[in-house]
């Protein structure tokens, strides 16, 4: 079974703060993530007072630590939402490519398990976003994100280049964050059987 190129570096990245543990360890932990949203929601750019939250530093460390694990709570939701539509990462060979008709079934499917993902857990979808550029390890590990949906949505091939299979994913994710936005601002604005090739046709090239 192939390994998606950087899933490894990023494994090791969320490994940190997210040692081994005990029922009772989990949900301690569980608990000061939660402590760590909710401070979050009331801050600008959605940063966590790290130090105002009671548990942060005895669970986790560092900001980063914290961060990380918040981050690797959000992997684990998204990708259980992706293997109920399409698959997971480590299914990414098996899934058409953009020469094939299946895809655009693909893209829906990512499109739906991303949306979902979002809208159950937006506190924790906000903070990890907004958070990325704080600490390379989270960059590595928002990058191994947009790599996976790029690949699972069969907009990619693992033997491109990690820059371009990245960019495939982030723009997905922007044409994602205007769904969403759109469906919200107007719930009849976006049909939901909406043809993923004008999803496609934006993703080609225009010059």
């Amino acid at each position: 079974m192939r390994q998606t190129t950087g899933m490894g570096d990023v494994r090791d990245e969320r490994r940190k703060g997210i040692e081994p543990m005990g029922w009772s360890d989990f949900h301690r932990r569980r608990a000061t993530m939660e402590r760590a949203l909710t401070a979050a929601r009331h801050t600008e750019g959605n940063r966590i007072p790290f130090d105002r939250i009671a548990g942060a530093r005895e669970d986790f460390g560092t900001e980063e630590g914290l961060l990380l694990a918040l981050q690797h709570r959000w992997w684990q939701i998204l990708t259980g939402h992706l293997r109920a539509e399409v698959a997971g990462p480590e299914d990414a060979d098996t899934v058409p490519g953009d020469d094939s008709t299946e895809c655009e079934d693909h893209v829906d499917a990512v499109s739906r398990a991303w949306r979902a993902a979002v809208r159950r857990h937006p506190a924790l979808h906000a903070v990890v976003s907004a958070n990325v550029e704080r600490f390379p390890s989270l960059r590595r590990a928002h990058d191994a994100e947009l790599r996976m949906l790029a690949l699972v949505s069969g907009l990619a091939e693992p033997h491109e280049p990690d820059d371009e299979v990245v960019g495939v994913g982030a723009t997905l994710v922007a044409l994602f964050h205007e769904r969403a936005l759109a469906e919200a601002s107007d719930p009849g604005s976006c049909p939901a059987a909406e043809p993923v090739a004008q999803w496609l046709r934006r993703l080609a090239p225009t010059g």
